[in-house]
């Protein structure tokens, strides 16, 4: 039986987690919950939500709290959840995500690193490869313009699918690597 979706503000999503009667998923990136989180989360990124029961062991029927940094992520994972056969879990997105539970001043484990987010690293080195595509497009072959193209799909294909060879890579570096 599929449950309706709906939003939870961080007060209530904190006393159901207290009460026992909700469990609360991170759906960020593993560098991101590694950074900062809520103490109680458990991390489970965008891209393996369709594994949820899994993954991890949800009991039947406890209320499931999908959390991002400000909501965007975590509607995603209760449209992902939701629209599964069979789902027994009455599913919320935290509202406003890590930053509202931030904004209420309900504690969070660690806190966030001033190094770029693997997601700023992967804008930044595609933003630069497409730009030295199209100067080589230009300047040396029109076969530039093609590769600019492609790192635009592969863009484009990271958006829909949640999966992004590059921020894969860039996890690898040593500089993304915890202390």
């Amino acid at each position: 039986m599929t449950q309706s979706m709906k939003v939870v503000t961080p007060r209530q999503a904190k006393e159901w987690i207290g009460a026992g009667e909700a469990v609360l998923i991170d759906v960020r990136e593993p560098e991101e919950f590694r950074s900062e989180h809520i103490a109680s989360a458990l991390s489970l990124p965008l891209s393996e939500v369709g594994n949820l029961t899994r993954v991890l062991s949800v009991p039947a029927g406890r209320k499931v709290v999908f959390q991002c940094l400000k909501g965007g992520r975590g509607q995603q994972a209760c449209e992902r959840l939701v629209a599964q056969e069979g789902s027994e879990y009455p599913v919320f997105n935290l509202e406003g995500g890590i930053a509202a539970w931030k904004a209420e001043g309900l504690p969070v484990v660690g806190t966030a690193a001033p190094r770029l987010t693997i997601f700023r690293q992967v804008q930044i080195v595609v933003g630069f490869l497409v730009l030295l595509s199209v100067l080589a497009g230009f300047f040396i072959s029109p076969a530039g313009f093609v590769v600019a193209g492609l790192f635009g799909a592969a863009l484009a294909f990271a958006g829909i699918s949640g999966w992004c060879g590059m921020a894969k890579l860039l996890n690898l570096m040593p500089w993304n690597q915890p202390a």
